[in-house]
């Protein structure tokens, strides 16, 4: 793989790398002018949950609550293909291990995999499985009766968030925004822990803030002067990760890719692909990617959590997504497609909130 590619943007993380102005604010704050933004939409056009209806097929649209592995439900056999490759099991704790292993064997898993939540946010509960200890330790923590995945780990250092949306009376989707996710790393001296280098870190000093992530490496180590180490699995901005727009990478063969992939999943209208990739420059091309997650109508435009942007422009990115999630929610609605209703969104929104206090660390 072209390492240089994605690193150059990468490297470092921290110190060198100001901070968005999206990611400045408390994150209460910064959701206030979205749903004041959701409210006026809701009014207007008469439905504060319209957007569940962009996806049928999906719970609430996708919005907040579904299940991961309803989006892989209604894949067909492209989309599949592109997708790697994964297994799941309600869990039982300590007496599930027989059960994992024999689901891994069945579907060709081996380690080192990610072990994730069906119903899941950010990253929280995301980690990487080394062996059957470490299966074993996930297993006994994660909260009983829950569905846990179980996906082959994709060691390609690019990691990209790409934004579809397809109005119901077009045949061919179109692409709002690419988003670049770049892991939390450190730069070793030669002297310092990478536990001292995390914490002289303000990035990095959130990994660990939040009760629910640690790192995936042994903090207790020294890394060489000039050495990069990544320090966790996944690249979310709570865990000191950074967000990038890479929407200039944007071409006509990755649109057609994508769109083949989305239209060959039921009734799927608006969402992002969680990727990984080899180069930018195989990404373009619409191929060396590989799909590891989807996300419906409650993707955020989180590309614009890029500190090249002003609070402004940022907002401006996320106002327009949302408008034009509203209209293409209205034309479903006349197609017969019914919103959900606020209390059972509310319990969803509540039973997702409740679940991810109970997941493992992510790492």
């Amino acid at each position: 793989m072209n390492r240089a590619d994605v690193m150059s943007r990468e490297a470092p993380i921290g110190r060198a790398l100001s901070v968005g102005m999206l990611e400045r604010l408390p994150k209460w704050l910064n959701l206030v002018p979205m749903i004041i933004q959701c409210l006026w939409l809701g009014l207007r056009y008469r439905s504060l949950t319209l957007p569940s209806v962009t996806n049928p097929a999906i719970t609430s649209g996708g919005m907040v609550g579904e299940g991961k592995l309803e989006y892989f439900a209604t894949m067909g056999a492209h989309a599949q293909q592109l997708t790697a490759r994964y297994t799941s099991l309600v869990n039982k704790g300590a007496p599930s291990l027989p059960a994992a292993c024999a689901a891994m064997a069945e579907c060709g898993l081996d380690y080192p995999l990610i072990a994730k939540p069906d119903i899941g946010w950010c990253g929280f509960g995301v980690r990487i499985i080394r062996d059957e200890r470490e299966l074993q330790h996930y297993l006994i923590a994660f909260p009983r009766g829950e569905r846990i995945i179980l996906q082959r780990f994709i060691a390609d250092e690019g990691e990209a968030g790409i934004f579809y949306m397809r109005d119901p009376d077009e045949a061919q989707g179109s692409l709002l925004g690419i988003l670049l996710r770049h892991y939390p790393r450190v730069i070793g001296d030669g002297v310092s822990t990478i536990r001292m280098l995390i914490a002289a870190d303000p990035r990095l000093a959130r990994l660990g803030r939040d009760g629910l992530s640690e790192p995936c490496c042994d903090v207790t180590a020294v890394p060489g002067d000039g050495e990069i180490v990544r320090v966790t699995t996944i690249g979310s901005t709570r865990v000191g990760g950074l967000y990038r727009d890479a929407s200039a990478a944007m071409t006509p063969a990755l649109s057609a890719a994508i769109n083949h992939v989305a239209r060959d999943m039921a009734q799927f209208h608006v969402g992002r692909f969680d990727v990984r990739f080899t180069s930018m420059a195989e990404l373009r091309e619409g191929r060396g990617f590989t799909i590891i997650e989807v996300n419906g109508a409650g993707s955020e435009a989180v590309h614009a959590w890029d500190p090249q942007f002003t609070l402004r422009e940022a907002y401006g990115i996320v106002f327009a997504k949302q408008r034009r999630l509203y209209r293409l929610a209205a034309k479903m609605r006349a197609r017969g497609h019914r919103p959900i209703g606020i209390i059972r969104l509310a319990q969803l929104y509540r039973k997702q909130r409740r679940l991810i206090r109970q997941y493992p660390a992510s790492n």
